[in-house]
């Protein structure tokens, strides 16, 4: 009997002795990959040992659960799995500086179109992220049956392992709780909550989220579109009329040139122009150089929801996804409403980022993809069917369009990993420490020369008379992860303020009746619609009150721009994570309430819009507009 127990004894001993280094060895890897991986700011010790200790809950949780459904089998398949969600995180924040949400998931269809992304990204010395899997399975395997007969973990051991991971959990959030009040209420910095409570708990907050959000649009009502409306009266200021009706009946052109940044117009590299052309237009145009991009994990669908809808897009996932099926009152349908055929141009796979579905949900008539274009092997690189020839096709067919018409192009050439044929290099790469950084000047200037072949053959037909072209940056092309080599190439250190300055895309309006105007109004991408609405002379309000940008021309409008992190820029000032600078000097300030205002208005219309769309509120729409037609209060 005596012998039986000191068998067991032992037994249980190196059973759990096992657990405890298998535990040990992922939360050594995930502490590795959280701390020198992903770039987490730590300012103290308090935060050091946080990021140490909050892998701990999350491991105890999945490894009892796998314990609990299948034994030693089941713990090793939850460290497998564990280890390749660590590693699709290591990938998607080598390139993005964030992390994945479960919309962004969903969204695997996406990866077919991807290839030359994916492996620019892969490194050879990855396959080390995955050495201790094999160590694991050592651990969990190597003792044969006949030698430890009570190495067989009980149902009552995986379960123990999940609850005590409840309590520690608590601990660990209530210890970030000392550094981050209303942690779990900051669901815009994925980066803050990774860094407090850990990457594994961080999903699994985000997949409550996300029943979360499903549960808002169906049980949404017309009346939380009340105050959204009476908000956006409340931010009205008198229309200054500036060139209103400028471009009445006319077509619209918008080119959304991929991945491009204000901070290559005007510059050179090696002495060489990146962007001649462009340079030119913007003195024959009007010009707005502080416009910033406001996209989101949807980067260039997030760009064209902006742009059709000014609405903000979504913090997790892209809406071409997540909420394609929703009610809206976009651009497209409403210029169709009034006698515009409209179109969008992209030479990608019709259902590359779920345009085909979320295009009829926004009323275009037409949608040119892929296989309305003359695309060949000749013709492509990269991502896909080269600048020159898509804009050459798409305005043969613009010159057949019924008139007047509305359209939207894409361009793909200038997209990571930024490289080109040989023969289409116009200027020599960069010589920063970056790679990426340094073949981006060569494709911006590809990419500027096919816009050049453009604008000339456009300026040449028909078309030119009565068209006005509409360019703008869709997001940016060069990543925080490359800092370094921006600092290296700007000459300056890039800090937070320097950073959100980088966020600043084009965007030019050119045609024959337009002024050559610089315009230094603060604005983003959520100002186009309402824009477009004031040159076509269209009373934007009564189609859709619904719109959180503002006419860029009219000249009372209040500057502003807010990104999807909650950080904004005004006329005088830039908040950025709680802290202020000075717009023009990039100083920090301390301005009180003026810039608690800014990130007030932020917080405000971040949380409308996404009301707006999560609860699918523009379904209500025609019903509010009853209820001011009879007269009856808002209030």
């Amino acid at each position: 009997m005596i012998t039986k127990i000191k068998n067991a004894f032992i037994n249980n001993k190196t059973k759990f002795g096992t657990y405890a280094a298998v535990i040990a060895l992922f939360w050594l890897k995930m502490y590795v990959i959280q701390r020198f991986v992903f770039n987490l700011p730590v300012e103290n010790t308090n935060e050091a040992f946080i990021l140490a200790f909050n892998p701990l809950s999350s491991i105890l949780l999945i490894f009892g659960i796998g314990l609990l459904i299948a034994g030693r089998k089941g713990m090793l398949v939850s460290y497998i799995l564990g280890s390749a969600l660590l590693y699709i995180n290591v990938l998607f924040y080598r390139e993005y500086n964030d992390f994945i949400t479960l919309p962004m998931i969903e969204q695997v269809a996406n990866l077919a179109g991807m290839g030359g992304s994916i492996q620019e990204i892969l490194s050879f010395g990855d396959i080390f992220l995955f050495v201790d899997v094999l160590i694991a399975a050592f651990l969990l395997f190597y003792l044969r049956k006949d030698r430890f007969v009570s190495f067989m973990p009980k149902r009552w051991e995986g379960f123990a392992f999940a609850v005590v991971a409840i309590p520690v959990f608590m601990i660990n959030l209530a210890w970030a709780e000392t550094e981050r009040t209303d942690l779990l209420e900051r669901t815009f910095d994925r980066n803050m909550l990774v860094q407090y409570i850990g990457l594994l708990n961080y999903h699994a907050y985000d997949i409550t989220l996300q029943g979360r959000t499903e549960m808002k649009r169906t049980f949404a009502d017309s009346n939380e579109l009340v105050p959204v409306i009476n908000y956006l009266n409340e931010q009205n200021v008198e229309d200054s009329d500036k060139l209103e009706g400028v471009a009445e009946g006319k077509n619209v052109i918008l080119i959304s040139l991929e991945s491009t940044q204000t901070f290559a117009i005007d510059n050179t590299v090696n002495g060489q122009e990146i962007t001649p052309y462009f340079n030119q237009m913007k003195e024959e145009g009007i010009y707005f150089n502080n416009f910033y991009h406001q996209v989101k994990q949807g980067r260039t669908s997030d760009s064209e929801f902006l742009l059709d809808n000014s609405l903000y897009p979504l913090n997790r996932g892209a809406v071409f996804f997540t909420h394609s099926g929703n009610e809206y009152e976009a651009t497209p349908e409403i210029l169709s409403e009034n006698g515009y055929a409209t179109s969008t141009m992209h030479a990608n796979d019709k259902t590359f980022w779920n345009r085909n579905v979320m295009y009829d949900s926004l009323g275009y008539d037409k949608y040119y993809s892929k296989e309305d274009y003359n695309v060949t092997e000749e013709k492509s690189h990269g991502w896909g069917y080269l600048d020159e020839y898509f804009f050459q096709d798409s305005l043969d067919k613009m010159k057949d369009m019924d008139k007047p018409f509305y359209t939207k192009m894409i361009t793909l050439t200038n997209h990571y990993p930024f490289t080109l044929p040989e023969e289409l290099k116009y200027i020599e790469a960069g010589d920063t420490s970056s790679k990426t950084l340094n073949n981006y000047f060569q494709t911006m200037r590809y990419q500027d020369e096919a816009l050049k072949q453009f604008v000339e053959e456009f300026k040449q037909s028909d078309l030119y008379d009565n068209t006005v072209l509409m360019i703008y940056g869709d997001h940016f092309g060069i990543s925080e992860n490359h800092q370094k080599a921006m600092g290296q190439y700007l000459d300056k250190d890039i800090g937070p303020f320097e950073q959100f300055q980088l966020q600043r895309v084009p965007f030019l309006i050119y045609g024959k009746d337009i002024p050559a105007m610089n315009k230094e109004t603060v604005g983003g991408q959520i100002d186009m619609r309402p824009t477009i609405m004031n040159l076509l002379g269209m009373e934007e309000e009564e189609d859709n009150p619904i719109q959180f940008g503002t006419d860029l021309l009219n000249e009372n409008r209040k500057e502003f721009v807010a990104d999807r992190d909650g950080n904004f820029a005004n006329e005088e000032y830039v908040g950025i994570e709680g802290t202020c600078y000075d717009r023009e000097t990039g100083e920090k300030v301390t301005a009180g309430q003026a810039c608690e205002e800014g990130f007030e208005k932020a917080r405000e219309e971040l949380s409308m819009s996404d009301s707006v769309i999560y609860g699918d509120l523009l379904r209500y729409l025609d019903e509010s507009r009853l209820v001011e037609e009879n007269g009856q209060s808002s209030e």
